[in-house]
This record gives C-alpha cells, structure tokens and sequence, in this order.
C-alpha cells in the first residue's frame, strides 16, 4: 500500500524556520521524483520545490533561496527545510511522488497527475 506521510508543521512567527518531513512507502523511493506542493485558501495546489531521482532540484521562484529540499537519513524520506517564513507561506503542504506539475491549478487536478499525494501538514506563520 502506497503511502505519504508528512510531519513538522505548525505555527511559527515570520523570520523563523520549519523543517517538514515526508516519508514514503509503498513504491520505489529511489527511482522517484519527490515534491512538496503548498495549497492555497483557494483550493489551488502549487509545487514549490522537487527533487528528481538524479538529485536535481527545482524550486518555485517565490521560495528559492529560502526553502531546501534534500533526502533525510532515515531511510525512503525527503525533507524541506523552510527558513525566512513569511505570512504568504501559510498553507496545507503536500508531499507528492511522481508526475509532478509545476503550474498552479485546482488540487483536484493537480492530485489526479501525481502519481501519488499525501493528506499534508499545516503551516501558519504570523507576522
């Protein structure tokens, strides 16, 4: 059984720092694409950072320099590490595998490409 789980949200005051974590099971992690995809009030899911199976990594322009996405030790997981949270990073963070789209659209959508999606994590930063 396919599964997704991320963990690390919560609250934080803007200028802080979260690490989220995700941890696969289920299917090949090795031969993966992993991204995080962050949900808008809205409903719209957007990936915001990616990691391919050859280690490259992909990072939405509103998050880059801030936002690190890596492969945790322990094993079939991948983490983001979030520094300089800012009001507009408050969202339902989703972990996903695999066919990864990089525009923004509905999550409906959005999670019907992916290949596989977790239930996410919630993240508020306050200002």
């Amino acid at each position: 059984q396919v599964q997704l789980k991320e963990s690390g949200g919560g609250s934080v005051q803007a200028g802080g720092s979260l690490t989220l974590s995700c941890t696969a099971s289920g299917f090949t992690y090795e031969h993966s694409d992993m991204g995080w995809y962050r949900q808008t009030p809205g409903n719209e899911c957007e990936l915001i950072s990616s990691i391919s199976s050859d280690g490259s990594t992909y990072y939405e322009k509103s998050v880059r320099g801030r936002f690190t996405i890596s492969h945790g030790r322990a094993k079939n997981t991948v983490l983001l590490q979030m520094n300089s949270l800012k009001s507009e990073d408050t969202a339902v963070y989703h972990c996903a595998a695999d066919g990864l789209p990089r525009a923004r659209a509905p999550c409906d959508s959005v999670r019907g490409v992916a290949n596989y999606w977790g239930q996410g994590t919630q993240v508020t930063v306050s200002s």
